[in-house]
């Protein structure tokens, strides 16, 4: 049987959810809940559609830098995106995933998914702690207790660096965000 995930919702080309041009993929469901959380639409685990890994995959432009994981909280559904991860691998594309969860609880959890990531940012955003940085704060980085792991050679610190954008587009009548504004002082 084929892995199934829940998505909320993909934006094909972005550049404020991860280094370059990404492809952003939001999923459904997250029982970490943290407050202030920006996505508290994704906390449900159901109402959204259910994608096979190849659906996702094909939905991923082959000329952008990688995707970004991205919820709701991405490890819940471990093993669906731990097989999309491999698949974007495959094509030399990266991988970001920022998680509610801590690197150690993953690696308790979810092994394998850390194999396949090019960069975790770890820990449940805390609203009180918005990061701010010493002389420049860490790009798409929520809080300040958060953690910025870089689990291949493919990016560095500096690759983080910077401050926060947000992106608005215009479809169908309809205006979605992503991104995080500066002025709020938080991120992700």
């Amino acid at each position: 049987m084929a892995e199934m995930l829940r998505i909320a919702h993909i934006i094909a080309r972005t550049e404020a959810e991860g280094p370059g041009v990404r492809t952003a993929i939001w999923t459904q469901g997250c029982t970490i809940r943290c407050p202030g959380c920006c996505n508290p639409e994704l906390f449900g685990a159901t109402g959204r559609r259910e994608w096979t890994v190849d659906e996702v995959v094909a939905e991923v432009p082959a000329d952008v830098a990688g995707i970004t994981l991205l919820g709701g909280e991405p490890v819940e559904q471990a093993e669906g995106v731990t097989a999309l991860a491999l698949a974007i691998r495959a094509r030399g594309q990266t991988v970001v995933l920022f998680s509610g969860f801590t690197r150690e609880a993953i690696e308790r959890r979810a092994p394998e998914l850390l194999g396949v990531l090019d960069v975790l940012v770890d820990g449940p955003f805390v609203a009180g702690r918005p990061e701010s940085g010493a002389n420049e704060p860490r790009r798409w980085i929520g809080s300040q207790n958060q953690g910025l792991h870089f689990l291949s050679d493919r990016y560095g610190p500096s690759d983080f660096l910077g401050k926060n954008t947000m992106e608005l587009r215009l479809s169908g009548g309809t205006v979605t965000v992503n991104g995080w504004p500066v002025s709020r002082g938080m991120g992700r």
